[in-house]
């Protein structure tokens, strides 16, 4: 099955507007906001708030991105996240990352009221099944409780599979992610915000104004505001400073609820545990993890097909209705971004780096963007795009980096051993050499289509995404569909057509869909 989530197919989203039907890119703004999802969004409506114009541009859909593909648990009991945190910063920081995050869920539910958007009251556990999954479980414990959390813990943990307890924090939230964008969306336009979808950010350049170029127009305005998760733009050199993290998540049928909290273990490999409501109002059991660097799995397709086998040994046989993946970003110093993206540079601001939690870090994060220096929120110093205290996080950010030049390496060496890519099953991609460079050769939809293999961004060479037929880079992150448009990442263009161009194939796997 085609991979997509159930709150596209629950929310009846996924059709971005008819260029005619959407207000035009071209003109002056006070702000420009780039990214259309729980960051943009919340921060255009408060910078129109407080009478700001603001126009939105958003690449693909309303919700495409990582927001109307996550798990949306607005929990302040983030697996161990706080550890994580604290291995590199002091207590200070990490209560200042805590109440941020209290005060972005807090209106988050207050906007969900206003606006009628269901959000659902469940318990939230960090769970763990072995004795180092224990250790950490219980360290998380001590940082939640030292935090202010109203943490716990408890040896009742009800699943059905053994587990050596949980850590327990009552009373947090999850929701429709996509349903909460769409009323975003309209409190937006209720301000006066225009929306643009389906217009891709290419160039960010001049100051005051500054120049946003797009694939539909031109822009400027006095601020601008890069709200996709990692900077489409190279500035800053954000792109070493984080690890693009893919994971899964699988939607089934279930006749009775099957879990009555969210659930997320602390081993590996991680598992992700909430219920979910249908469109027509039956039960569903959502399973994700299994994540990985982003480009650097030997399959995704199996990383898929490890969660069936595990929900089909813990639940028994339920009827999988969806499965899709999200792309999230790790800073190497474990805490998220949200202001200049350059020092002393106001007028172009970044938010991004959510380790997998922006339902609520998404949200503090536009408070912190949308407010003016003096009004910035005590806690925002948790956010801070630089501060020295970055350096606590060299030797995380080492290693990454030697990572990605091995990946670049081998990404290189690899096209030389591999046959040629002309007969290739239905679904399949490889990646081999033709001439002197790099050739990704696919076959979707019963079309061979050839690109180039060689990433736009800093030239790491894609490699083959079979679970979501795409070609995803493994240095920093940058995903392309197979015609080679970008999908997401740091590229802001696509890889270019080969010479044969897509072409029909009747090869023995292919088939029309």
């Amino acid at each position: 099955m085609a991979l997509r989530s159930l709150w596209h197919d629950r929310s009846g989203a996924g059709t971005a507007r008819t260029a005619s039907s959407q207000p035009g890119v071209d003109g002056s703004w006070d702000a420009v906001v780039v990214g259309a999802g729980i960051t943009g969004l919340t921060t255009a409506v408060l910078l129109a708030r407080t009478g700001h114009e603001v126009l939105v541009i958003e690449g693909r859909r309303i919700g495409s991105g990582t927001t109307g593909r996550s798990t949306a648990k607005l929990s302040l009991l983030q697996g161990t996240q706080l550890t994580q945190i604290a291995r590199h910063h002091s207590q200070d920081l990490v209560r200042d990352y805590v109440r941020a995050n209290l005060e972005a869920q807090g209106w988050v539910s207050d906007f969900c009221a206003s606006r009628g958007v269901e959000l659902q009251l469940r318990p939230a556990y960090t769970y763990a099944t072995t004795a180092s999954g224990e250790h950490a479980a219980r360290t998380e414990l001590d940082h939640a409780v030292r935090a202010g959390l109203a943490a716990s813990w408890t040896d009742q943990v009800d699943l059905p599979f053994p587990t050596r307890g949980a850590v327990h924090l009552p009373q947090q939230y999850q929701v429709d992610p996509v349903e909460l964008l769409q009323a975003l969306a309209e409190e937006a336009a209720s301000l006066g915000v225009s929306v643009v979808e389906g217009a891709r950010v290419q160039r960010v350049h001049g100051h005051e104004p500054v120049t946003v170029s797009t694939s539909a127009g031109t822009a400027r305005a006095s601020r601008v505001v890069v709200a996709t998760n990692t900077p489409i733009l190279d500035r800053g050199g954000y792109f070493a400073r984080v690890t693009a993290q893919r994971s899964y998540s699988l939607a089934f049928r279930s006749d009775v609820p099957r879990v009555a909290g969210m659930y997320l273990s602390t081993d590996e490999p991680t598992r992700s545990l909430r219920d979910g409501v249908g469109r027509d109002g039956e039960p569903f059991l959502l399973v994700g993890g299994n994540g990985h660097v982003t480009g650097r799995a030997h399959s995704p397709r199996g990383r898929l097909d490890e969660i069936r086998d595990w929900t089909r040994d813990q639940f028994g046989e339920l009827v999988e209705t969806h499965a899709w993946s999200a792309q999230d970003y790790q800073p190497h110093h474990a805490l998220p971004y949200a202001g200049p993206l350059l020092p002393g540079r106001g007028d172009v601001l970044f938010a991004g780096g959510y380790s997998k939690w922006g339902m609520t870090n998404g949200v503090a994060a536009a408070h912190v963007l949308a407010a003016s220096p003096d009004e910035a929120p005590s806690w925002a110093r948790a956010f801070a795009t630089w501060s020295p205290r970055e350096s606590r996080g060299l030797l995380t950010a080492a290693r990454a980096n030697a990572e990605v030049g091995l990946a670049m390496t081998a990404g290189w060496i690899r096209p030389l051993l591999s046959a040629d890519g002309s007969a290739l099953a239905e679904g399949e991609g490889r990646v081999h050499r033709s001439g002197l460079l790099p050739e990704a050769t696919s076959t979707t939809d019963g079309v061979l289509r050839r690109v180039s293999g060689v990433c736009t961004h800093l030239g790491g060479v894609v490699g083959w995404n079979d679970a979501e037929r795409s070609w995803d880079c493994p240095l920093h992150g940058s995903r392309f569909d197979a015609d080679g448009e970008v999908l997401e990442g740091v590229a802001t263009r696509g890889l270019a057509p080969r010479e044969s161009g897509p072409q029909d194939v009747a090869s023995p796997g292919a088939q029309r869909g």
